[in-house]
């Protein structure tokens, strides 16, 4: 098991998709599931179908089904289900709770699964909270996205221009930094304010995006 947590805009969910993409097809089956704000039967039918099964009415039912998709794809198909659950800041603690007795395989002496949680950083404090110590006691792989660096913004924008075909520097040295400062390194807002400050420097006909530019776009978004 295990949990990812950032601020929003941070990368999470970028970093899960390309966790998700690495993985090989043919050894690992990811079941992404995102609606952590519905009732526990919803979650249980959402794995299910999720593993290829046709979901059961009652929550006993859903509950044997799922353990026995999980158990078959491990051991007969040699397939290793991986549960990526995302936004589970929002989930309720009885949610939290299920998710520890259904990931309970053969009195907590297998895994034939992988899991990974993905929410907002108080996500974290949720875990530490009594009735939920059993759940955070599982988790082996903890880990925090952290907004980049000034250097990290600067080879961030750097690479999209590369991949966007620029043979040339697009963003000044003071341009990239004002970005970093602007946006605290949150990668989404910098793909935000950055495509505005192209908008703009088109515009003006700008042969590079300088530091000014930026402020303007900056200024239109409240930065």
């Amino acid at each position: 098991m295990g949990m990812i947590v950032g601020e929003p805009g941070a990368g999470k969910t970028y970093a899960l998709r390309v966790f998700s993409d690495s993985l090989n097809k043919a050894l690992y089956k990811v079941v992404y599931f995102p609606l952590s704000t519905g009732t526990v039967n919803d979650f249980y039918r959402g794995l299910a179908f999720g593993l290829g099964e046709e979901p059961k009415t009652r929550k006993v039912d859903l509950f044997r089904q799922i353990q026995h998709a999980v158990t078959a794809s491990f051991h007969e198909r040699k397939v290793t289900p991986v549960f990526i659950l995302d936004e589970m800041q929002m989930a309720k603690d009885v949610f939290l709770s299920d998710l520890n007795l259904l990931f309970n395989f053969q009195m907590d002496s297998s895994n034939p699964f992988l899991l990974l949680l993905c929410g907002l950083p108080y996500l974290k404090d949720r875990l530490t909270l009594n009735h939920n110590r059993p759940l955070a006691q599982r988790h082996l792989l903890p880990h925090q996205v952290e907004p980049l660096t000034k250097d990290e913004v600067k080879g961030y924008v750097e690479h999209h221009m590369r991949l966007a075909g620029a043979n040339h520097p697009i963003f000044t040295e003071a341009a990239t930094e004002a970005l970093a400062v602007c946006t605290k390194g949150y990668p989404r807002l910098v793909n935000k304010l950055a495509v505005r400050a192209l908008l703009h420097g088109f515009q003006q006909k700008a042969e590079q995006i300088d530091a000014n530019l930026i402020r303007i776009a900056a200024g239109e978004y409240g930065m």
